[in-house]
């Protein structure tokens, strides 16, 4: 996947920088003849994945862990302003990707951080490689979390245990690094990331069981539940406790739209997914993410409510520890843990390609590929992951935090600069709609940022530490 040189020619556009060792914009077209027609192959070398599985690679990438945490969400919104929200979220993403492969696509540059080099320069391409690599760390990591906590429960689950035990693999900890070294690990070691579509798929299908389960359990679940209030006999219950509420507002609320921005962000795997696309044109590429997207959004719509519609106000922040306290050993619950589990572990491989992708092009620009590289990255990368899953206590610094800083850096305000820059003054002057509707697409993720961290930083403050994970 990384860049290599072809002998094309050795002029560059003047005006617009090209970092040494990397191919220039000619370098990196090959010319295709069509029924004596040419057009340019957006890539170094001739993709061979197809539309229906670049799908399943970006729907793969942008659902995880993130959907878990949003029926939580609903309950702290109500179900017409998180469904606002969530519409919002998902059309801004789609502006976003267009806004990316428009900006790619006058220059011909098919990475991320090169997008960012001819932008801004040096400065430019390390914010892109570095707010990537911090993004999608905590991607993984949230993701991670899921095994570590869900995966004892399974197994204290299959041996129709109640209670936790002691023993080495109830250990959270040591079954992460199993899993990594088992699974995740020889994943991430393929070559290019259109081999990971079928594993991608399965993944999927895994949360499709997992959203047939929501909607099901909805119907087989009463209430109020005993297990939240410990209800009596003598014991009045509020009248609202089983009511659906269609706006809310609280504290809590500060968290949603992180982990709405969170759950939609696929950037950093577009321009990657797009490189290995057969037949690869903006349109097509365009159609892959709106498509993912539109996807995406009816999964999680239709999760958040009937998961919200089930528990109410008593959604806990992780909702498959609200199904664990209705009872423990259900034997469809446990079968949504492992397709649950099944789901996450297969994504970390996806989001793992774009951080590599990121520090070859920071540490190795225009080297050619190279085995030991390749998988030296990828041990060092999910040895620093499982690090932090072991020492970070809680998931809600993940979800919250990063969701309010990268997210929208990388939905919002690198996109719009990126198009702002690179689009020639003569094609699109400064004073043009496309401009202006780029530049307060920027001036939204900053005001988005602002406001999702000053509102977070005051929860904090406030001493209400309620933990997102439940853990």
């Amino acid at each position: 996947m990384e860049l290599q040189k072809l002998s094309n020619g050795n002029h560059h556009d003047i005006g617009v920088p090209v970092e040494e060792g990397a191919p220039s914009e000619e370098e990196r077209f090959l010319q295709h003849k069509d029924n004596g027609l040419k057009r340019p192959q957006f890539t170094d070398f001739e993709g061979k994945t197809s539309f229906g599985m670049s799908v399943f690679n970006l729907s793969n990438a942008i659902m995880g862990s993130g959907i878990l945490g949003l029926s939580y969400a609903m309950s702290n919104t109500g179900i017409v302003l998180f469904l606002i929200l969530l519409t919002c979220i998902a059309c801004l993403s789609c502006y976003s990707v267009h806004l990316l492969l428009r900006s790619a696509g006058v220059v011909g540059i098919r990475a991320y951080e090169q997008l960012g080099f001819r932008a801004f320069g040096h400065p430019g391409k390390i914010l892109a490689a570095v707010v990537i690599t911090l993004h999608n760390i905590g991607a993984m990591s949230s993701y991670l979390f899921i095994v570590k906590y869900e995966l004892p429960l399974v197994i204290q689950a299959f041996l129709g245990q109640t209670s936790s035990s002691e023993q080495w693999f109830m250990n959270g900890n040591y079954l992460i690094i199993i899993v990594t070294a088992c699974i995740i690990l020889p994943l991430a070691m393929m070559k290019h990331l259109g081999y990971l579509g079928y594993t991608s798929g399965f993944s999927l299908s895994c949360m499709v069981f997992f959203l047939s389960a929501v909607i099901y359990k909805r119907f087989n679940i009463a209430c109020p539940l005993e297990v939240f209030g410990n209800y009596s006999l003598n014991t009045a219950i509020p009248e609202d406790t089983c009511t659906a509420k269609f706006f809310t507002i609280n504290q809590e609320t500060a968290y949603t739209i992180p982990i709405l921005a969170f759950a939609f962000v696929c950037h950093p795997e577009v321009l990657p997914i797009y490189t290995e696309l057969s037949n690869p044109t903006k349109r097509r590429m365009q159609n892959i993410g709106n498509v993912s997207i539109l996807g995406m959004f009816t999964m999680y719509f239709f999760t958040a409510i009937f998961g919200y519609l089930t528990f109410y106000e008593n959604t806990e922040a992780e909702l498959l520890h609200t199904y664990n306290k209705v009872d423990p050993l259900d034997t469809l619950i446990l079968c949504v843990r492992l397709a649950v589990l099944v789901a996450v572990t297969l994504t970390v491989p996806v989001v793992l390609f774009p951080i590599r992708r990121a520090l070859l092009q920071l540490l190795f620009p225009g080297k050619p590929f190279h085995w030991l590289r390749h998988i030296a990255i990828a041990v060092c990368l999910l040895f620093a992951v499982n690090l932090l899953v072991i020492l970070v206590p809680n998931i809600r610094d993940i979800f919250g935090i990063t969701g309010a800083t990268t997210a929208p850096t990388l939905i919002f305000i690198l996109p719009g600069l990126f198009y702002i820059r690179i689009i020639p003054m003569d094609q699109e002057p400064m004073n043009c709609r496309s401009k202006i509707q780029a530049a307060c697409f920027t001036a939204l993720g900053f005001i988005f940022m602002t406001m999702s961290l000053t509102f977070i930083g005051l929860d904090w403050m406030s001493g209400e530490k309620r933990s997102l994970g439940g853990h």
